[in-house]
């Protein structure tokens, strides 16, 4: 077994791994919170607008059933008193229907944001294996759902025992009244278990979305290995990236030596440090310097101008000065003008030319 197998996922997950779970449609979501949201906005607007269904659905009931003379009562009489109370009904039932819709996708967003993902609803072949099938009805995940289903039986009960044992005192009382107000008592019993059940499972709802997030986010973990492969995925290897590093400053360093030999001079502190200055009079406002280094690149540089003639002259304290101020191909700053000017004039002079 790999070693990596064996190690425990103790990091937190990547922002990749995160967007590559909601890309395949994986996301924290209780879908208890969007059953009670639903329910709750139905049950609201059934307690509001109930009048008003009581009394379309009685006239519904008194046009259907009034007739100013026997119908005929065939296919096209039937078919067309079909379409009129289907079309009252819709007509009711279609704002709440439509309220209860806008809930469901609003609890939604509110949990996962808007995110659409083909991946969750496409077909999964390898999950048709009956071996893994077998793993999943007996997994620690389903196990969990047992137990949130047999916490709401119970819940549902509890309630609804309470309540009916609360009410049952007014049952004796029913016998001698109408039917009407028979039913106005039941609904309102029921509407009163409706209501409480709602509200006790609203508290188990939030309790399953922190639970799902908790369980979601321990999904997600990974092992310090799994971090370190998607950071070579990403970044890049290192040991490659150094690779590329070290031939990128091998070739600039051997650009900075083709520049030496055309330097007028190299400047060193003697041992540690060198810089070739290069000057014209014609083309440049102010010194440059073409090339310079520490150590080894330093000894290479005195190397290369000793080859090609370029005098080298000690100067330790303009040394170490320009070098720490000056980049490859930028002019001397003008405070070192005349310290570079007098080292130029020297150097001229050496070579019999004339200072510009």
């Amino acid at each position: 077994m790999p070693e990596e197998s064996l190690q425990e996922k103790t990091e937190q997950a990547t922002p990749k791994k995160r967007q590559k779970a909601r890309e395949e449609g994986q996301v924290a979501k209780s879908v208890e919170l969007s059953s009670v949201a639903v329910l709750l906005t139905g049950m609201v607007l059934m307690r509001f607008i109930s009048p008003i269904f009581g009394k379309q659905i009685i006239e519904m009931m008194r046009v259907a059933f009034t007739f100013v003379a026997v119908p005929q009562f065939n296919v096209e009489y039937c078919l067309s008193l079909l379409n009129r109370m289907a079309i009252r009904y819709l007509s009711l039932l279609l704002p709440v229907m439509g309220f209860v819709f806008v809930t469901a996708l609003g609890m939604n967003f509110l949990q996962v944001g808007l995110h659409f993902s083909s991946k969750a609803i496409a077909p999964k072949f390898k999950n048709l294996s009956v071996l893994k099938g077998m793993k999943r009805f007996v997994s620690v995940k389903t196990f969990g759902e047992l137990v949130k289903s047999v916490i709401k039986l119970v819940i549902i009960g509890w309630v609804a025992y309470y309540i009916i044992k609360d009410e049952s005192p007014h049952f004796v009382h029913l016998y001698d009244q109408e039917t009407a107000q028979i039913l106005v008592f039941m609904l309102r019993v029921i509407f009163k278990i409706f209501l409480w059940v709602i509200l006790a499972m609203a508290v188990l709802a939030v309790l399953d979305y922190a639970f799902q997030k908790w369980q979601f986010e321990e999904q997600l973990k990974m092992t310090k290995q799994d971090v370190k492969d998607e950071n070579k995925q990403t970044e890049g290897d290192p040991q490659v990236k150094s690779r590329i590093r070290g031939i990128q400053m091998q070739a600039a360093r051997q650009r900075m030596m083709q520049q030496v030999p055309e330097a007028d001079v190299v400047v060193t502190n003697p041992t540690h440090l060198a810089l070739a200055i290069r000057y014209s009079p014609e083309g440049m406002g102010a010194p440059e310097v073409v090339a310079k280094g520490a150590g080894l690149v330093a000894q290479r540089i005195k190397e290369v101008a000793a080859a090609n003639g370029v005098p080298v002259v000690e100067n330790k304290k303009l040394a170490q000065n320009l070098y720490k101020i000056v980049n490859i191909g930028e002019e001397i700053p003008i405070q070192h003008y005349q310290a570079v000017a007098e080292l130029l004039a020297y150097v001229y002079k050496l070579k019999g030319k004339t200072a510009g």
